[in-house]
């Protein structure tokens, strides 16, 4: 085993170093740098990169690294683990989605690769990009539903066997993978142009920020985090499995009006609904019936909208059409 370098970092062979990616200047004097934990097994392994805060009101996976971090012990690893519990820091500074400095690129998850010479956030991604590209075996990105909705246990993974063999080591409770042939815009899709794998995982958002419930989606995101790590060999111990892996794909069911949004008092995450059940009404300021948000396919919701105001096309329930088992 090596010395690990990564930007500031050079973690030698069994330490834990935390330093940060250079990217630039910001107008005030400030750096622009990416934090960074790095820790080095002391014995030769795979190397797997956790990215948090992609988007700035997606704080989610800050606590799962914090978790992850705080119980490993790089002398009793084979391999490496990278954690950058902030990845936006301007947009996680300002609790949005996107840098507010960057109204040209403003939404980090959309031009991956980035460019050198690009728009503030391109070079962000750019610089991020370069690193990961070079040193991760295996990426596993963490988003949430932020500030509009909440998203339950869900992963994205393209159709390649290996990348379905990474979602599905995220272990018990993670059961449902929906596909993506060509990821875009985003780190997976860096790791994929490198042949490597990466993958997205969803858990929280905004009905979920109460001290237990986050402390909740911390939790399940850093055990999913642990598996991964223990189905690999990085670190000692039996890795949990779903009971079974749902596959399809995604529809994102935007706001067909502006309105009062209400769903179903039911709906329950990740249960089977038959094509045309009704998600949700929308209604006007003197509650008469707008419109109505039903599921297109038959399939289950992963993902619902949290703010009762909506305008229109606005995101209203992200849900899955089932093609199948896996």
């Amino acid at each position: 085993m090596t010395d690990l370098k990564i930007g500031s970092v050079t973690a030698a062979p069994g330490t834990r170093v935390r330093g940060v990616i250079p990217v630039t200047q910001l107008p005030g004097g400030r750096p622009l740098e990416i934090p960074i934990i790095v820790l080095n097994g002391a014995q030769p392994g795979p190397c797997v990169w956790v990215d948090a805060v992609i988007h700035g009101d997606e704080p989610e996976g800050t606590l799962c690294c914090h978790l992850v971090d705080a119980v490993l012990d790089p002398a009793q690893m084979r391999g490496s683990v990278v954690l950058v519990p902030v990845l936006n820091v301007p947009a996680y500074e300002a609790a949005q989605r996107g840098n507010p400095l960057d109204t040209f690129s403003y939404d980090l998850n959309r031009i991956y690769p980035g460019k050198a010479d690009g728009y503030l956030t391109e070079r962000l991604a750019h610089t991020h990009s370069i690193w990961l590209r070079d040193v991760a075996t295996y990426e596993i990105s963490i988003h949430s539903g932020g500030a509009h909705s909440y998203l339950s246990e869900t992963i994205f993974a393209t159709t390649d066997e290996k990348a379905i063999e990474l979602a599905k080591a995220m272990g018990a409770g993670w059961g449902l993978i929906l596909k993506s042939f060509l990821p875009k815009g985003s780190p997976p899709a860096v790791m994929f142009e490198a042949g490597k794998q990466g993958i997205t995982v969803e858990l929280g958002g905004r009905p979920a920020t109460s001290p237990r419930d986050f402390d909740r989606c911390g939790r399940v995101l850093a055990e999913g985090v642990l598996n991964v790590l223990r189905y690999y060999g990085v670190i000692e111990g039996q890795a949990t499995r779903a009971d079974k892996w749902l596959t399809g794909v995604q529809h994102a069911l935007l706001a067909p009006t502006s309105g009062l949004f209400l769903a179903e008092p039911s709906l329950e995450f990740q249960k089977p609904m038959k094509k045309g059940d009704r998600i949700a009404r929308i209604m006007d300021v003197y509650g008469d019936l707008l419109a109505e948000v039903l599921a297109p396919v038959d399939g289950m919701i992963f993902g619902l909208r949290a703010l009762p105001n909506v305008q229109t096309g606005d995101w209203c329930c992200f849900y899955a059409e089932i093609q199948g088992e896996l």
